[in-house]
């Protein structure tokens, strides 16, 4: 078969145009796989930030559910001069009022954080003071207190609960002779404000009002009550103030 110079020149033609082809499908080609290795990197980094972040995320949020809402309450300092653990009882017919004297106590309180308020009291026993000398002895004696053995009347709070309009309830131990008694207080918030006569300080006042068997307490061994002369129930008044620096 004759080769014509023409079929030869379009042959040659066609063969740079089919190489010229491949060289482009091959560079496509090239380019498309770094794209998808560009985009599969990036979703793999990605996911692993996802899975970084996701948990400090995590931390961040409990972080701050556990920081508290409250912030710490100041303490009081209690007014000894005003205030007093009166007591009552009777004695026949009468009723013996006396009071203790010497103490000291710590409190902490805000009724918006009543989780962290509490109150404690410590009562020298020595210090009862019913306005007869005579009187007082007796009562310091193994007849009734025991002061020699039993030199202090305690009381911690375990919680302050709100009762009823300004009542609170604070549920404690009281301890008198030894004896160690869950007690049940209900003391009446009567406010807090500047102190009219110590400027640059407030003051907060509470009051409350109970009733002890004085026996549960071992005060006494009932041959007084059996013979009608001394009752077994304790009437108690608490009034406590206390002040701050504003």
């Amino acid at each position: 078969m004759r080769s014509f110079p023409g079929n030869r020149v379009e042959t040659t033609n066609l063969v740079i145009v089919q190489k010229a082809r491949l060289k482009t499908c091959a560079l496509v080609a090239n380019e498309c796989a770094e794209v998808k290795g560009r985009s599969i990197f990036h979703l793999v980094e990605a996911e692993m930030n996802n899975k970084i972040s996701f948990p400090l995320i995590v931390v961040f949020l409990v972080g701050l559910i556990a920081v508290p809402l409250h912030a710490e309450i100041r303490p009081w300092e209690i007014d000894k001069e005003h205030t007093n653990f009166y007591f009552s009882v009777d004695h026949v017919y009468a009723k013996v009022h006396g009071r203790f004297t010497d103490f000291n106590g710590s409190l902490l309180f805000d009724a918006d954080n009543l989780k962290d308020s509490k109150i404690s009291f410590e009562i020298k026993v020595k210090s009862v003071d019913t306005g007869i000398s005579k009187r007082d002895k007796h009562l310091l004696s193994d007849d009734f207190l025991d002061a020699a053995k039993y030199p202090l009347i305690t009381f911690v709070s375990t919680s302050i609960t709100k009762a009823e309009g300004n009542t609170y309830t604070v549920n404690g131990k009281l301890t008198i002779k030894g004896v160690a008694a869950d007690l049940m207080l209900p003391l009446r918030y009567e406010g807090t404000k500047d102190h009219p006569l110590v400027p640059g300080s407030e003051v907060a006042g509470f009051n409350g009002r109970l009733t002890l068997d004085r026996l549960a307490y071992h005060v006494g061994d009932g041959k007084y009550y059996k013979m009608g002369a001394v009752g077994k129930d304790v009437d108690i008044l608490v009034t406590i103030e206390a002040l701050r620096k504003k």
